[in-house]
Order: structure tokens, then C-alpha cells, then sequence
């Protein structure tokens, strides 16, 4: 599982606030987490939408050599690739899985903005208020299903961005919305899930949390992007992860 921080975050911080660490060696998966050194961005954040310019696919190229290195040095199972963000990171994240479809059996965007609506700064920065639709996307063969988890008290990624991210991966898919559900686990934030299916084959969840900010839901408290009182995001995108991981193995 491919672990990409967002701005303000290295991969230091983005693992302890996560605490996916805890349930990699429950479940007996490797994680990586590329760093966005402080030179390429002096806020660390990925260049997601420096698609005019190219940096957007040299960091990608970046990630994926690091996923390659990984891989050889722990002998991961190259068939069983996901990758996973925040902020910055999700949408980066969901470019990646875009661009390089055959590479990924899952993509999670948490707190991102879906691909195709920014090429520049000034583009970023209106796409992350919620101001951009882009053009429809065009899928390849072999998009990985998307989980996306979005709080709907963001005030620095608009939540239409969540929303539009599930919507635009399932109409590329051609994908239809089912009938959403709330659900509440104990004292936990409560969560709206949307499924989005072509017959039974599963092409994206939306996972909207009520009243939750731009952080990690469950989260840790003490980190400066956690939130505990969130669904634990870290449990539902291993969970979402495991399910494509176990499909591609049948």
C-alpha cells in the first residue's frame, strides 16, 4: 500500500497520524511512503496539478520507481498495488491510478481533488474550492475501483470535490449510484456511503463525514492532520484495499 502524504506532511508525520502502520503488521502488508522533499515544494505538497508543465508526471515516473525499488528489496507482490492519499496526496494518488491504471488494484482519495480539473497553481486553487468540473474522464481499460473519503466541513478541499471524484470515476466507468446508507460506529462522526456499481462489479465508494474537517478521519488526535473523532479512514481503506487485493487473486 502506497502511502502519499499531503502539504505540510512528510512520511513521518503522515504515519503517525494514520497509524497504518498498526494495521500493516496486524495484516501482514508492506507500506511505502514517498516524501515530496522540501526542495521540489517548500510546503511538501505533490505537484498534482502541474500537468502543463510536466512535473506532475515526473513526480509520478518518481513514485514509481519507488514503488519498483520497494518491491525488489521486500519482494511485495507486484499484482497487489494500491495507492492511498491525503489532500495533496489523494489527488496525486487518483493521477497516478489514471495515468497508470495497470500498476494499482485500488485507489484511495481522501480529501482530494479528482483528476483533470487543474493544470497550473491558479487552476489548483479553484479546483480545490469547488469551482471547476473539467471535462468528463475517459477511462482506460482496467481502472481501479475508488474509495473516496471526504469530510463535508472542509474548508480547504470543498467536499463537492469528494463527490465529484466518486461521480466522474463511475460515469467513466459506466457506473450507476445505489441508494446511500448513514451509518455510526459508537461516538464516532457519522458517515453517508455511496456505492457505485456496474451490475456487480464495484467501480467507487463515497464515504462523506459529517462534520469533519481537512484531516484523516481517526486520525490521531495529537497530529497536527488527525481527527479521532472521525470513521477510522485507515481501517476502511485497508478494508476497501484487501477486497481488490483478494479479487485479483481469484
Amino acid at each position: 500500500l502506497v502511502m502519499l502524504h499531503g502539504c505540510h506532511q512528510d512520511a513521518r508525520g503522515f504515519a503517525a497520524s494514520t497509524r497504518m502502520n498498526l494495521i500493516a503488521a496486524r495484516e501482514r502488508f508492506l507500506v511505502l511512503y514517498p516524501e515530496q522533499p522540501r526542495l521540489a515544494h517548500a510546503q511538501a505538497c505533490w505537484h498534482w496539478f502541474d500537468t502543463a508543465s510536466g512535473r506532475a508526471q515526473a513526480e509520478m515516473a518518481w513514485v514509481l520507481k519507488a514503488i519498483d525499488q520497494a518491491a525488489v528489496l521486500y519482494a511485495a507482490d507486484r499484482e497487489r498495488t494500491a495507492v492511498a492519499g491525503l489532500s495533496a496526496g489523494a489527488s496525486m494518488a487518483a493521477l497516478l491510478a489514471t495515468a497508470h491504471p495497470q500498476r494499482f488494484k485500488a485507489v484511495v482519495m481522501h480529501s482530494g481533488v479528482p483528476p483533470g480539473l487543474a493544470h497550473s497553481t491558479a487552476t489548483a486553487l479553484s479546483a480545490m474550492r469547488g469551482r471547476r468540473t473539467g471535462v468528463p474522464l475517459k477511462a482506460a481499460q482496467g481502472w481501479p475501483p475508488l474509495l473516496v473519503i471526504q469530510g463535508d466541513g472542509d474548508a480547504v478541499v470543498a467536499a463537492r470535490n469528494g463527490e465529484m471524484a466518486a461521480q466522474r470515476w463511475a460515469q467513466a466507468l459506466g457506473a450507476e449510484a445505489q441508494a446511500p446508507q448513514t451509518q455510526q460506529r459508537g461516538k464516532r462522526l457519522p458517515m453517508t456511503v455511496t456505492h457505485y456499481r456496474r451490475g456487480t462489479q464495484l467501480a467507487a465508494t463515497l464515504v462523506m463525514v459529517e462534520g469533519m474537517g481537512h484531516v484523516w478521519s481517526g486520525g490521531a488526535a495529537r497530529q497536527r492532520f488527525g481527527d479521532a473523532r472521525g470513521p477510522d479512514a485507515s481501517r476502511l481503506a485497508w478494508r476497501f484495499v484487501a477486497q481488490q487485493f483478494q479479487q485479483a487473486g481469484d
